[in-house]
């Protein structure tokens, strides 16, 4: 009787995913494909920025001495035969995902591949710098993850409901990383906030009226929850009062957001942030 228990203690299989750049695109194949089997699966390892021989002899090696095997996605043809020879005398079997398409390619196209790794990377680089911006933004979204804070290209803060998450949003889509921090009445920010280059930091600001209509829409949506310490109007007006005397302690400008929509805010900051990193004077 076959037995299909994976309970077992016996470690799992290992993929090694050689890539001569970050091996993205080749763990994102491998994790596809192993999606189609059930279980545990396989442990998938990558091993990026594959210069040297000898960075491909020790992981020949370590693929050796177990259950595993190579995925080659190195686009360099003299490493790619000392893996092919490293493997072959060590019994490890190697899967090559372009090579084939290389030499078809060649063929199709009448040239020879230049075998730089990450081309596709430099050519498409304003796209990557996109993606990697929004899960930036993503990351930092109402003040998490502040050891970070200092990595943002832009820091927004302001109180609750001002338009932080949008403006940050948009902003990460045209290529920004964006941290936004909320600032609450009668709670000090964290220490990382008082941290930060000031020319990188935009404190927002609204028209306490504007701002009670969108805090009043949100209490709308939790249905039945009473905000009513959220959106009595006296006490917005003292925790915009109070929000912006910090800000202008800290030495942060302030941009009014009231009646505007997201995309002019937006230009706002960026102006702002871009005319404080070109000024001459000290923060």
């Amino acid at each position: 009787m076959t037995n299909n228990d994976n309970t077992s203690d016996a470690p799992l299989p290992t993929i090694f995913v050689l890539s001569g750049s970050l091996g993205a695109s080749g763990e994102q194949l491998v994790r596809k494909v192993l999606a189609q089997f059930q279980g545990d699966g396989a442990l998938v390892k990558i091993c990026p920025r594959i210069h040297q021989p000898e960075q491909i002899e020790t992981i020949v090696a370590k693929a050796s001495q177990g259950s595993s095997i190579i995925v080659n996605t190195i686009v360099n043809e003299e490493l790619t035969q000392v893996l092919i020879k490293l493997a072959e005398e060590q019994q490890v079997v190697v899967i090559d995902v372009v090579r084939s398409l290389l030499d078809q390619l060649s063929i199709l196209l009448g040239q020879k591949p230049m075998g730089k790794p990450g081309l596709y990377r430099q050519l498409h680089a304003s796209y990557f710098k996109r993606i990697e911006a929004i899960e930036f933004t993503l990351d930092h979204d109402d003040g998490k993850n502040a050891q970070d804070w200092s990595e943002a290209e832009i820091v927004i803060a302001g109180v609750s409901r001002v338009g932080k998450t949008p403006i940050s949003l948009y902003l990460s889509m045209l290529g920004w990383k964006v941290a936004n921090v909320p600032l609450v009445k009668n709670v000090q920010p964290r220490s990382e906030f008082f941290q930060l280059d000031r020319r990188r930091v935009v404190g927002l600001t609204i028209d306490p009226n504007q701002l009670r209509y969108h805090r009043r829409h949100r209490e709308r949506r939790l249905k039945g929850v009473s905000l009513s310490h959220y959106v009595d109007l006296v006490s917005l007006y003292e925790e915009i009062d109070e929000v912006t005397q910090l800000l202008k302690r800290e030495h942060i400008k302030l941009i009014d957001v009231t009646n505007k929509p997201i995309e002019t805010s937006a230009d706002e900051v960026v102006e702002l942030v871009n005319r404080q990193l070109n000024s001459e004077a000290a923060w």
